[in-house]
């Protein structure tokens, strides 16, 4: 008797404890009036620019990862019905596992912010977003993508030293995202990257902002602690990569990801 194979499972590269740790960490830190919202402030408007360019008036929306709050208010403000989901169970917020079949559908628009960059299985959880879509709707992903955090890595490889450990998330480029829309069957695909550049004035101030907007490690293989001598290299690095003011610029690349269900 014949048996039809299984596709492999993909690889187990982030934690999905460490993953709701970081995000629960996240919600904590923005509850704070000076918490770190530019990136969040940032993938809001545009996707507001790109719905307005696209002219989709959307009915009901399920937004993720809308962590300054300030997408689903401007939605609501344009009569939109939003559902707010997240993969922590925080009160009012639908628990949602992206990597399994969604409990909800018939969305005219879906928005994940910074979400997906951290599921072990992308093209699973971007088919479950597509049922999840009524027929016309939207898909809008914002994912950091490669290219992002050049000068942290360039750090943090200084810190290691000899013996450098995997610190930073590995991150989709422009032409991957543009495959895994055509694979999953999404239509009308668009994949764009813009960047972000940001000044920190000190290596706690970027690391700092980094956990405040949920971008912290949440690899399955965690990286050994800094050590003194390690986190003296680390400043030394920072303070060799700063300009005359003592700042470095850190850049960060935004990839858009968008599809329609036919």
């Amino acid at each position: 008797m014949s048996s039809v194979s299984q596709p492999p499972a993909p690889p187990k590269i982030f934690s999905a404890r460490r993953r709701a740790a970081v995000r629960q960490r996240m919600q904590a830190l923005q509850t704070r009036a000076n918490a770190a919202r530019w990136l969040a402030e940032d993938r809001v408007e545009d996707v507001l620019d790109r719905l307005s360019f696209l002219r989709h008036q959307p009915k009901r929306a399920l937004v993720m990862g809308d962590d300054g709050g300030a997408l689903a208010p401007a939605l609501a403000a344009q009569g939109v019905e939003v559902t707010l989901a997240d993969v922590t169970a925080r009160g009012g917020v639908l628990a949602l596992n992206e990597e399994a079949p969604w409990p909800v559908n018939g969305f005219d628009l879906i928005v994940s912010l910074g979400t997906l960059d951290t599921v072990n299985d992308l093209p699973g959880a971007l088919i479950h977003m597509r049922h999840a879509l009524a027929p016309g709707g939207l898909a809008l992903i914002s994912m950091m993508a490669a290219g992002s955090l050049p000068v942290l890595r360039s750090i943090m490889l200084a810190a290691d030293g000899e013996r450098p450990a995997a610190r930073l998330h590995p991150a989709v480029d422009v032409r991957s995202g543009a495959q895994l829309l055509q694979r999953v069957g999404l239509a009308n695909p668009v994949a764009d990257a813009r960047g972000l550049d940001v000044r920190f004035g000190a290596l706690g101030a970027l690391v700092g902002d980094l956990r405040a907007q949920g971008l912290g490690a949440v690899l399955k293989d965690t990286a050994p602690t800094l050590g003194k001598q390690a986190y003296a290299r680390a400043l030394a690095a920072f303070a060799e990569a700063a300009d005359e003011a003592g700042r470095v610029t850190e850049h960060f690349e935004i990839l858009t990801l968008s599809g329609w269900r036919a």
